[in-house]
Parts: C-alpha cells; sequence; structure tokens
C-alpha cells in the first residue's frame, strides 16, 4: 500500500476542480479558458512528479497501489495502481488533453459547459488506466462516454445529433458485453465476488468458459479500438466533431480499447488469447488493407484522416497478436506514437477549417503559399503517419514487424504472408496522406476565390503543434525511453502466462 494517495489526487482532481467551473464570475469565456488550462497543466505536472519520484521502472509489479473500501455491502474497493503498461497512456492523455484544451480556445459557446466536460473526460480517461478493480475499470470505463456524447450533439458540425446517437449506440452497447465479462470473472468460482485484477489473473477457468469472457471483453474493447466491422461509428463521429473534441478521440479514446485487449484479454485469459491470436493477426492485416484503400475515397478531410487511424490501429492489433516480447512492445510504442500523431493531425484540419470553413477536398487547393507555417506542420506529421524514418510511427511499426517475424508461435509460410500483406498496406498510406497533401495545398484553386486572404497560424497553434512533433521525433530517434518503461512488464505477463498457454 501506498502512504498517500498520489492515483486517486491524479484520477480525482480533474473533474472535481471542474465542477468548479459553474461557481467561477462569468465575465467572459477568459477566465473559464484560463482556469481549465491551469487544471490540465497542474495534473500533467502532479502525473510527470508523481512517476519521476515515485515509480521504481525496474519493478514489473504493479506500483503506487491503493486499495479503499468503497461499498460494504459487496466488497466494492477503490483500487488503483499503475505499472510500465499503464504508465505510458496516462502520460499521453496528460499531454494531449492540455494541449486540445489550448486548441479548444476558439469555442465561445456554452464555455462553461465544454470546459466542465472536458476535464470530466480527463478523469474519465486516466481512470481506466490506473485501475485495479474490475467493477472500477467498468464505471471509468462509462464515465468518459457521456462527455464525449455532449461534446459531439452540442459543438459538432451539421449531422452532430446522428453522429452522436451512432456513438452512444455503439459503445454503450459494447458496454454491456463488458459489464456480463466483468460480473462473470467477478463471480465465477466463489460465492462473494473477486474484482481484484491480480486475484483474477491467477484464477484458472473452463476453456469454454475463457473463450465465452474472451469473445464479451474483446467485443467491447473493439468498438472503442475500433477493429473492423465494428468501426463504423469513427468516421462519422471524428467528421462532426469539434477538432479539441477529435484530439481527444484519436489520442486516447482509441487507445483505451487497445489497453483493454492487453490488460484485460492477455492478462487474465491468456489460454484463450492464445486460441485467438491467429484470428487478431488476420483482422489486424485485413483492417489495415481496407482502411488505407478505403481512405482515398473519403472527401471530407476529417474523414479521411480517421480511416488512417483505423488502418494504424491494425498494426496495434497485429502486435499483440504476434505473442512475443517484439511485438507486444511494438503494439505498447504505436499506442503512444498515434496518440500523438492523430491528436496532431486532427488539431491541423481544425484549424485549417478555422480559416477556409471548407471540409471537401475536392473544394480545397492551392493553400501552401497562403499559410505555409500551416502547410508546413502538416506536411511533417504526414510524413510521421506514413513511417518516415526518424518519426515515431516508423519505429513502432518496425518493431510489430520484426516481432511477427521472430514470433515462435507461426509457421514461416504465414509469417511470410502476413508481413507481405502489412507491406502493401504500408504501401497504401502515402498514397491518402500524399493525396491528402496534394489536394488541400497544391495547385491554384483558393486564389480564384474573393477571400483567398488567409492568416496563417498563430503562436498558440504553432505551440501545440510544435509541442506534438518533438515527442514523435524524440521517440523516433531514441525509442528506448517508451521501452524503458513497459519492456520488463511485458516480459512479465508472456513469461507468467504464455508458458503453458502454446498448443
Amino acid at each position: 500500500m501506498n502512504d498517500f494517495p498520489w492515483l486517486t489526487i491524479v484520477v480525482v482532481l480533474p473533474i472535481s476542480a471542474g465542477s468548479l467551473i459553474f461557481f467561477l464570475p462569468h465575465r467572459g469565456n477568459k477566465v473559464i479558458r484560463w482556469y481549465t488550462i491551469c487544471i490540465c497543466i497542474i495534473e500533467l505536472l502532479l502525473i510527470t512528479y508523481t512517476f519521476g519520484y515515485h515509480f521504481q521502472l525496474d519493478d514489473p509489479l504493479i506500483q503506487l497501489t491503493e486499495n479503499y473500501k468503497w461499498i460494504h455491502f459487496f466488497d466494492f474497493y477503490w483500487r488503483l495502481g499503475i505499472d510500465g503498461i499503464s504508465i505510458g497512456p496516462i502520460l499521453l492523455t496528460g499531454f494531449i488533453t492540455t494541449l486540445a484544451t489550448l486548441a479548444a480556445r476558439p469555442v465561445t459557446r456554452d464555455s462553461r459547459l465544454f470546459h466542465f466536460l472536458m476535464l470530466a473526460m480527463y478523469s474519465g480517461q486516466i481512470g481506466p488506466f490506473s485501475s485495479q478493480d474490475l467493477l472500477l475499470f467498468f464505471i471509468m470505463w462509462e464515465l468518459e462516454l457521456i462527455p464525449v456524447y455532449l461534446l459531439l450533439s452540442i459543438w459538432g458540425g451539421k449531422k452532430r445529433l446522428y453522429s452522436a446517437t451512432k456513438f452512444i449506440l455503439y459503445t454503450a452497447g459494447a458496454s454491456v458485453f463488458l459489464l456480463i465479462g466483468v460480473l462473470g470473472i467477478g463471480l465465477y468460482g466463489s460465492n462473494e465476488p473477486t474484482l481484484n485484477f491480480e486475484t483474477s489473473a491467477n484464477q484458472s477457468y473452463p476453456v469454454a468458459l475463457e473463450i465465452i469472457f474472451y469473445i464479451g471483453f474483446f467485443i467491447a474493447f473493439a468498438v472503442k479500438s475500433p477493429i473492423i466491422p465494428l468501426h463504423t461509428w469513427l468516421p462519422d463521429t471524428h467528421g462532426e466533431a469539434h477538432y479539441s473534441t477529435c484530439m481527444l478521440l484519436a489520442g486516447i479514446l482509441l487507445k483505451m480499447g487497445a489497453y483493454g485487449v492487453v490488460r484485460i484479454n492477455m492478462q487474465l485469459l491468456p489460454h484463450a488469447h492464445s486460441i485467438f491470436s491467429p484470428w487478431l493477426i488476420i483482422v489486424g492485416t485485413i483492417q489495415i488493407i481496407y482502411a488505407a484503400s478505403t481512405s482515398p475515397g473519403q472527401r471530407n478531410l476529417k474523414k479521411r484522416i480517421a480511416y488512417s487511424s483505423v488502418s494504424h490501429m491494425g498494426f496495434i492489433i497485429i502486435g499483440i497478436g504476434s505473442i512475443n516480447d517484439t511485438g507486444l512492445n511494438g503494439a505498447i510504442l504505436q499506442i503512444i506514437s498515434h496518440g500523438f500523431i492523430g491528436a496532431a493531425l486532427f488539431f491541423l484540419a481544425g484549424t485549417s477549417y478555422d480559416r477556409i470553413r471548407l471540409v471537401y477536398l475536392e473544394e480545397m487547393g492551392g493553400m501552401a503559399i497562403a499559410i505555409p507555417k500551416i502547410f508546413t506542420t502538416f506536411s511533417i506529421l504526414s510524413m510521421a503517419s506514413l513511417a518516415l524514418p526518424g518519426m515515431s510511427g516508423f519505429v513502432a511499426e518496425l518493431i510489430i514487424f520484426f516481432g511477427i517475424l521472430t514470433s515462435q508461435k507461426y509457421l514461416l509460410i504465414t509469417k511470410i504472408v502476413i508481413t507481405f500483406v502489412m507491406a502493401i498496406g504500408m504501401i497504401l498510406t502515402p498514397i491518402y496522406s500524399l493525396s491528402m497533401l496534394r489536394q488541400m495545398f497544391y495547385g491554384y484553386k483558393l486564389f480564384n476565390a474573393p477571400n483567398s486572404y488567409f492568416f496563417d497560424s498563430g503562436p498558440r497553434e504553432l505551440f501545440v503543434s510544435l509541442s506534438i512533433l518533438l515527442p514523435v521525433i524524440a521517440i523516433g530517434i531514441y525509442p528506448d525511453f517508451v521501452f524503458s518503461l513497459s519492456v520488463d512488464k511485458v516480459e512479465a505477463i508472456l513469461s507468467n502466462f504464455f508458458i503453458d498457454s502454446f498448443p
């Protein structure tokens, strides 16, 4: 047990401080904006301090644990703790949410509610990454659905109600499977519910029951990730949401699904994961090709970027399915890498929309001369998305390739076929990325428009773009920083749960 409740403060601070927004004096939006940004910065500094001074990198066990009895009636505990797999996503959440709040400066309508929902999402996204109790994980998982729904339905585009309804139907429907899985594991084999992650990880189940649990959890996480064919809510949601919301969706929300697969499906249900891992690899490979070939057909800029997110999530699924150290470390690196790149691309798409008020690519063109700073940052981050060497995406995807090639579970011919298909997906990525840049920035179309003068990127927008670009380059050059967090925990997961899992 930890002496001081660091993690409780980290989880509870944003939503509790956010509720004070409604008591602030209403003197325009400036006070509310600065208050929210200050809370985000304090939270990020607190996370950094806690992990920097109280977390031991070489210890694969759960650290900073907190365990308080919450509901005495049925032994429900407030259990928190972090390890090498959760530390990266929590830092990513803090970083991206702070920048998304800074990016939300143009939002002026119902500013109090908007900024409160951003802070509520902050708590709701850190919660699942630090939960060590299955029911608490489910509650935190549900907590961030309401802010996303409201952010989408109030501040979205023309079809906002349709996309918000679609989002809530998909995610709330998937949550039913998550709840059934949580209750099933909690109630199995004992009169009293055992919802502790560590206790459940040491529990063994009949193979048929483990497969049923695995499928239930996987459906819940597949919707959030999203994995085809449960992905159709994502392009609609991204197409209509305000770009600060898109940053949180692409940067953090999708990663919660992949994290859930590692944390619950792999750790708690290793035998079923070993059975299903070849199917994960097939689904991941299909996803890369399908999304990369669908993306060029999207006329809406944000929908095109959304399909690129779906394609990149395919690499994470393959890394998780490879069942070896290299592949799983690559998947965790891709979670962090794509969190930065996806958030940056949606931010730049939003800043471009603020200037030209166009969403369809065929209406754009010739923007490079009018807004050279946005053009430069957009081009660099598009290169990062297509896995240019020296950027984080290249390292992550290369390591996932190595993970497949060195996996002991698959035959050589299978590995060759999978690698070949993945390579085709990587060839398709530059096609949709570069054609998007060409349609937006090259040519002469906008010079014929009557209002062809635009303001380029301001200091705030440049700061947000460069703040995301620097970690992308830093991880690309020195990925060991991320690996040093996860490598011991990944080794512990694979050694503890997969020694006897291979058929």
